[in-house]
């Protein structure tokens, strides 16, 4: 039984809870969605092969999946508060370190910090602490207005990198991103949440819960279908403003686009990005309120076919800044729909005490596809000369994550005695 001192969880949507966990995830993700505006100008000064820099984002989003279920465990044991803090800390002292770094494998072993430090400020812990601070009617809105706030963070985190990047050097804004990032603990006091069990996952312990999921088909399935979704965005995240840079047809001079400031190649490729994050937005909310109503695992392979469809198309057209513009709207509603989607199912499945780990663990297959894509991305291009062989292998994966959610069973296996 909880402390009397413990706080409860009110029938309202937005809590205090909310809020804090809202802003700490805009920052950590606006930092994180901005790093493949760094592909050029680090390959540039340095004149490294752009694998180099995409192996470095690649471990980044592995360390990401390894610190997940970490950091969740360390939320769990000892609290969710000083989790976050070890997270932050580590995710700004590997980005200054990373601004001092020279060569390819001192960025490659630093972004081993940061990605851990995404974890500890991630969907991972802050989702689990949202979850248990909301009551049923509430939770699966609640996830996803947290999900979302992460959209906020990629739809100011490029541009506003482009943007410093034509006054500092990249080092420079890697310093400030870590300066933004401890800031965000500003908000850490309002974070504490209940511990919303039920009598039988009072008494199981974390070891059984782990093993009764396991030894489930339907949270293997989870595991395998999230892959995609990683492969799907850290690709995109990490490479396509280079592929728009490269790519693209030229933006008319005398057009809206230049007329709105976007004045070249380059330019469109960080406003996709953001744009991502803008239309994920309203997508990430869509899903949140579906997935209160409808059958999650359905909701889940549709978006999975929706992102096939729209890659197959995009890649099979001319690349334009239309069909940039177009691509980026669609892709972005579908972005992380899949998250409050996921982490809901796997909490209505196994229950909420052990959420962080448990989502945590299925997270870690969605950065084993990060790392697939982001680092198959770079060796590709540089082995072919552009991204089509990487990003068929991408349409691929999706329409495996379609099939995958099918079987799933929606139905909550009883706990252990």
């Amino acid at each position: 039984m909880a402390p009397p001192s413990a706080p409860t969880r009110p029938d309202r949507l937005i809590t205090p809870v909310l809020l804090a966990g809202s802003l700490i995830l805009l920052v950590s993700f606006a930092v994180r969605a901005s790093f493949g505006v760094f592909q050029i100008p680090i390959a540039e000064d340095f004149g490294w092969p752009r694998a180099e820099f995409s192996l470095a984002i690649a471990i980044q989003n592995l360390a990401w999946g390894f610190g997940q279920p970490v950091f969740g465990a360390l939320a769990e044991r000892m609290s969710d508060r000083k989790a976050i803090v070890l997270g932050a800390v580590l995710y700004a002292s590997g980005l200054v370190m990373s601004a001092f770094a020279v060569t390819p494998l001192g960025h490659q072993l630093l972004e081993i910090i940061v990605g851990f430090g995404i974890a500890g400020t991630g969907f991972g812990v802050i989702l689990a602490v949202v979850g248990r601070a909301s009551s049923d009617r509430h939770r699966a809105m609640a996830l996803a207005v947290a999900t979302a706030a992460g959209s906020a963070g990629q739809v100011f985190g490029a541009p506003v990198a482009e943007w410093l990047l034509g006054y500092w050097h990249w080092s420079s804004v890697f310093i400030a991103f870590a300066g933004a990032v401890l800031l965000s603990l500003a908000v850490l006091p309002a974070m504490r949440a209940p511990e919303p069990a039920g009598r039988a996952e009072l008494h199981e312990t974390m070891g059984a819960i782990l093993g009764r999921a396991l030894r489930d088909p339907s949270y293997a399935m989870i595991f395998a279908g999230f892959f995609s979704c990683g492969y799907q965005l850290a690709f995109i995240t990490a490479h396509f403003p280079a592929l728009v840079t490269e790519a693209s047809a030229a933006i008319a001079p005398q057009g809206l686009l230049a007329q709105l400031g976007i004045t070249d190649t380059a330019r469109l490729g960080a406003v996709s990005i953001s744009l991502i994050g803008l239309f994920n937005i309203a997508g990430t909310l869509g899903a949140g309120w579906a997935g209160s109503r409808y059958s999650r695992k359905y909701l889940l392979s549709a978006i999975y076919t929706g992102r096939t469809l729209a890659a197959a198309i995009f890649i099979l057209l001319p690349i334009t800044p239309a069909s940039v513009l177009v691509f980026s709207a669609v892709m972005g509603t579908l972005w992380l729909a899949t998250v409050p989607l996921t982490a809901g199912l796997v909490a209505h499945l196994f229950g909420l005490r052990y959420m962080g780990t448990l989502y945590g663990l299925v997270f870690f297959s969605h950065q084993l596809g990060s790392f697939m894509g982001v680092w198959l991305g770079g060796k590709l291009y540089d082995a072919t000369g552009d991204y089509t062989a990487v990003w068929w292998l991408g349409v691929g994966v999706g329409a495996f994550s379609a099939l995958i959610h099918l079987p799933v069973r929606e139905r909550r296996a009883p706990a252990a005695a």
